[in-house]
């Protein structure tokens, strides 16, 4: 069995799109690079990123703050997984299928995959695949929250990332939403 472990980063934040990644590790990865992204320091990430995108299959994905609001976090949480696969299969065209299992973070799994997906609860710190994911989705989310405060400055973003932080909402509330906000959500 091959296991596609699947994690997003972004869920928490008050603004800026939630990023998913899915990954499959080949047997020979160096497993010891890895731990739940929330536990690494960002240069221990950003390494760790390096091997898996050099080692590893993965895919990517963003959804958008107004598809956020539009269907609620949980659910675009788990689109942006399966949108993740997507972005795997489609730089992985030959990946053969049969034997995939799938091992989502969390209490629910992605809609629509192609082959069984099991939901655990902390599985980015059980799992390699799944901390593999863990760190591509953070490590992509951070840079581009620092991009889009470049963009977008005075609500500091390269700081927070978007999560509610004391500065944050009190950037909301001398500036008003930035255009890149979760409306649906309380600041």
């Amino acid at each position: 069995m091959i296991a596609v472990g699947f994690d997003e980063a972004g869920r928490g934040p008050l603004a800026g799109p939630v990023c998913a990644a899915a990954v499959i590790l080949p047997k020979s990865f160096p497993l010891e690079i890895l731990n739940d992204s929330k536990k690494m320091s960002e240069k221990k990430r950003l390494a760790a990123e390096a091997v898996i995108k050099e080692k590893a299959v993965w895919g990517l994905a963003f959804v958008d703050h107004k598809t956020i609001d539009e269907m609620n976090i949980l659910r675009a949480s788990l689109y942006a997984m399966k949108l993740a696969f997507d972005d795997l299969l489609k730089k992985n065209s030959n990946l053969d299928l049969s034997g995939l299992k799938g091992i989502a973070d969390g209490n629910f799994v992605p809609p629509d995959l192609p082959f069984e997906c099991e939901a655990v609860v902390k599985a980015d710190a059980k799992f390699p695949e799944v901390m593999a994911a863990s760190i591509l989705a953070k490590t992509a989310r951070d840079r581009l929250m620092v991009e889009l405060d470049k963009k977008y400055p005075g609500y500091g973003y390269a700081k927070h990332k978007g999560y509610p932080t004391a500065a944050h909402k009190a950037a909301c509330r001398a500036l008003g939403p930035s255009p890149i906000q979760r409306l649906s959500f309380s600041y």
